[in-house]
């Protein structure tokens, strides 16, 4: 479907002689992004562009209206920053003149949620072709023509708001936010990913009060039990699209999901991973997947060949690639499955201390996904140049707009229901911290994932971590025994427990800001 139009979604919402092109095809729109200079055919048919200064989401520049309708269920703070509505008012006219004086715009419709019982309508509206064809494959794509959306998107990320300080903002750059009016507009930013997360936001916010528990995490499912269901929680760089990236088990979905009474589905209809240093031989489904009609972003082409160089880091570590879910051969459409048999934490410990897999009990899970630990990896924010150790409760902190402890009893509650197993997986470093140690080779991890997968894992010997409490198996097959046990995989043993004993101490100082029963505290480290 094709069309152009004049007019907005809604009578509060024009952008005057600007020729809106709706829905356009994949094709047309990656013509008119080569036609436009927005980006380069790769050899292998992706469309290749760059964002700009801006190569990871921007935390510190989000803000959220503080409006009565919200303002008691929201955790202010840090990740949720109030603007005032007078603020939201001005900032979003500036964003639609701003539109306005462009000759084209670009709309997408479609849907957030493959469970239509659960789904938002989306429009987005962008200066950029290569932002609307972001969108259609991130978002489940719509065909209708009276397409009346729930939310609307307004992505001027080529406008920097030079006197950002009279609307209380922190920088020229900003993504603010109205769940009252259900808006989003984007400024001084040109990652795409920030209108991907403000939908998942929005979701963070409607599902708990439907009955649903909205999920920062991937999810699949065996090939041969349609009850075998995978979900893997996990902030950017952990792990989640790779290891959910199955050629055995069917992908439910990447990154975002929810957990109804009936079970899990995908909030999104593609996929978004990084690809810094991927291979066909360690990751081919998304190797594959990275052809005409998917997105890569800051990747460098060779410039004869066009062919991307995945091992540059040139213009950050924080390259990646978008594309339809269905570009993953034998994906499950519609993207929805049963209760997870299995839940899995992923966290790259910079630290280099976690075990590499261990199974929590009810009480750990609780622990271990309420304090949410990871390490922030390059690229994936603004600022962020090597890997922090790093708290972001329920493994999802940035897009969280209620307090933690609301998507935690959800947790609880689906546990109880469901009777899951809960797995901890570090995907970071062995041998030593970030720059002594490196980082768990995959071909281990994945060794670990499959004996989960597989059930056989569940009947293994189990002795706690003497630090961290954590159960850790004696034997996982394909993988050498001193991989299981950190402390023996460092040659400087002082040395590990010093970190040991430092991060032990970082988690007992972050469980203080929740109010956790005394059961669960007590499953922390020791």
């Amino acid at each position: 479907m094709c069309s152009q139009i004049h007019s907005a979604p809604s009578k509060d919402l024009s952008f005057g002689s600007a020729v809106v092109h709706r829905n356009l095809s994949t094709a047309a729109l990656i013509e008119r992004a080569i036609r436009n200079g927005e980006g380069d055919l790769a050899a292998n048919g992706a469309l290749n562009v760059d964002t700009g200064d801006r190569t990871g989401r921007s935390p510190n520049d989000k803000f959220l209206e503080d409006t009565p309708e919200i303002h008691d269920s929201i955790a202010w703070g840090k990740v949720n920053r109030p603007i005032t509505p007078e603020a939201f008012s001005a900032l979003e006219q500036i964003a639609v003149e701003h539109l306005s004086g462009r000759s084209d715009l670009y709309r997408f419709d479609g849907f957030a949620g493959a469970d239509t019982d659960y789904r938002l309508k989306v429009s987005v509206f962008t200066e950029y072709a290569w932002h609307s064809l972001f969108a259609k494959t991130l978002f489940i794509n719509a065909t209708d023509d009276a397409f009346k959306p729930d939310w609307v998107i307004i992505n001027a990320g080529t406008l920097q708001l030079d006197d950002f300080k009279q609307y209380g903002l922190n920088s020229p750059v900003a993504i603010v936010q109205s769940l009252t009016r259900r808006r989003v507009v984007i400024f001084g930013s040109e990652y795409a990913g920030e209108m991907k997360k403000s939908i998942f936001y929005a979701m963070n916010y409607d599902l708990p009060s439907r009955g649903v528990f909205p999920m920062h995490c991937s999810a699949n499912v065996a090939e041969d039990d349609p009850k075998n269901v995978a979900l893997f929680f996990g902030l950017s760089g952990t792990g989640k699209t790779t290891l959910s990236a199955d050629p055995a088990r069917p992908l439910i979905g990447d990154d975002e999901h929810g957990w109804s009474d009936k079970g899990v589905f995908n909030i999104e209809g593609g996929c978004y991973a990084k690809c810094i240093r991927l291979s066909r031989e360690g990751e081919p489904q998304i190797w594959d997947a990275i052809r005409f009609g998917s997105v890569l972003e800051n990747v460098v082409l060779d410039p004869l060949t066009r062919e991307p160089d995945y091992d540059a880091d040139t213009k950050t570590e924080n390259t990646r690639v978008t594309y339809p879910v269905s570009f993953i051969p034998g994906a499950k459409i519609p993207s929805v499955g049963a209760h997870p048999t299995n839940v899995i934490f992923l966290a790259a410990d910079a630290f280099g201390v976690l075990p590499p897999v261990s199974r929590l009990t009810r009480e750990q899970a609780m622990y271990y996904f309420i304090n949410g630990y990871t390490s922030k990896l390059a690229g994936t924010e603004a600022g962020v140049t090597e890997p922090q150790p790093n708290f972001s409760p329920c493994f999802g902190g940035p897009f969280l707009p209620r307090p933690p402890m609301v998507y935690a009893d959800w947790l609880a509650r689906r546990l109880d229901e469901g009777g899951a197993s809960v797995w901890l997986l570090n995907t970071g470093w062995t041998g030593g911290p970030y720059g002594v140690g490196n980082r768990f080779p995959l071909k281990y991890t994945r060794a670990f994932v499959t004996a989960i997968l597989d059930g056989s894992l569940k009947d293994a010997e189990f002795k706690p971590d003497p630090v961290f409490g954590l159960p850790v198996p004696g034997t996982v097959r394909g993988v050498p025994g001193e991989m299981l046990h950190p402390r023996e995989t460092w040659s400087d043993k002082a040395a590990y427990d010093v970190k040991a004993k430092e991060l032990a101490g970082l988690f007992r100082a972050n469980d203080t800001k929740y109010d956790m029963t005394d059961e669960v505290r007590a499953a922390g480290p020791n």
